[in-house]
């Protein structure tokens, strides 16, 4: 069993007297994560699952006396894919408010339903996660370091999903059975994107593009949509743990790229399938991005299970002067470029460090990248 680093998080937490919600796309862990816990705490628990019928009908729009017969004598209640369930804020308010002495772990496949209904209701009542597809950090604890950084290659092109992870041999089909439809269940299921054709048109757009700025009026005219759809699609994508998107940082010169952005995916091997392209890496055209995505989404990972809250942009003037990656970190601005071939020469604009003197940058290649997404 890979062990995962929020499992000491969750459960230094969960006699704190909160409802802890771990969130995270479909097939990360949560479940498993979820029964590792309950496991450890040892308490008689009430397992519902947000994925069947009887059990949204079960949980929405209850009154408390219903909550109290529903748990009974049972010490934790875990509600998984909680995003399924109507008003699931309500009744976890509820349960909050009037149920003090049960604990409360709840997972969501996407913050769409959940995040959004329970962001106002749970104020203060709460402890939120992420979890991830699985990361470096936590294979390298679960085998060494050496034999992580040998199989780079493979997850550069298959990523990180526990199954992909854990079953050799399967892993082109487990990837696109996993990215034809189901990771996107809860777009589809709960209404949210009706145009499925499209959703996919845009995601290989998407893939296609990776690295490179994303234009809403470009992506329009590739899947035939306009800015407004587009721009509401890849949100909904982004409440699913499926993208994220970087920014620009404009705030010194006045030829830098004030709303620009990149689109990133959480997992390598989850682009790489949208676009049915396992090429090992001697024949691709594309290793360029995919270090570039593997070292954002590990740092990503690495940054927030760790606690590190950081601000992050790419940057790149009207003149294509350009740096991959930026963090601010107490104050301070650290530049990166990602370079495969560590002997590619690096350079980075005098314009940035005039802009922002103080500002540190390094080049990140293939011979120092297990400080940047390690430590």
């Amino acid at each position: 069993m890979i062990e995962r680093l929020l499992f000491k998080n969750v459960l230094e937490r969960i006699n704190r007297g909160k409802i802890i919600m771990m969130l995270g796309a479909r097939q990360v862990g949560k479940t498993t994560l979820a029964r590792q816990i309950t496991e450890k705490v040892d308490l008689k628990t009430l397992w519902l699952n947000g994925d069947e019928p009887d059990v949204r009908e079960l949980l929405s729009n209850v009154t408390s006396s219903w909550l109290k017969a529903i748990i009974g004598n049972h010490k934790l209640l875990v509600i998984d894919e909680a995003q399924r369930i109507a008003n699931i804020g309500i009744t976890l308010k509820l349960i909050a408010d009037n149920l003090k002495n049960i604990k409360v772990l709840v997972t969501g496949s996407s913050s769409l339903e959940l995040a959004s209904l329970i962001k106002e209701p749970l104020t203060g009542r709460k402890y939120e996660f992420f979890l991830y597809p699985l990361s470096f950090n936590e294979m390298i604890n679960h085998t060494n370091q050496l034999e992580e950084s040998r199989l780079l290659e493979h997850r550069l092109i298959y990523g990180y999903y526990p199954e992909i992870v854990t079953t050799a041999g399967e892993e082109k089909e487990l990837l696109s059975l996993l990215s034809d439809s189901y990771l996107y269940k809860d777009l589809l299921t709960l209404g949210h994107i009706k145009k499925s054709a499209l959703l996919e048109k845009l995601l290989q757009a998407l893939a296609l593009q990776l690295g490179n700025q994303v234009s809403y009026n470009e992506l329009g005219r590739l899947v035939g949509a306009d800015n407004a759809t587009i721009e509401r699609y890849l949100d909904l994508l982004e409440k699913a743990f499926i993208i994220f998107r970087l920014p620009s940082l404009s705030r010194n010169l006045r030829n830098e790229l004030k709303k620009s952005r990149k689109v990133y995916f959480y997992d390598n091997g989850i682009r790489n399938a949208i676009i049915k392209s396992f090429n090992p890496l001697a024949i691709r055209n594309d290793i360029g991005p995919l270090w570039e995505n593997f070292l954002i989404s590990e740092r990503t990972k690495r940054n927030h299970y760790a606690g590190y809250w950081v601000n992050r942009w790419f940057w790149r003037t009207l003149s294509q002067q350009e740096i991959d990656y930026i963090e601010e970190y107490n104050g301070k601005l650290y530049a990166y470029e990602f370079k495969w071939n560590p002997g590619s020469r690096t350079k980075f604009p005098k314009s940035f460090s005039k802009a922002y003197p103080g500002s540190e940058t390094k080049a990140i290649t293939t011979e120092n990248y297990l400080e940047f997404i390690t430590t």
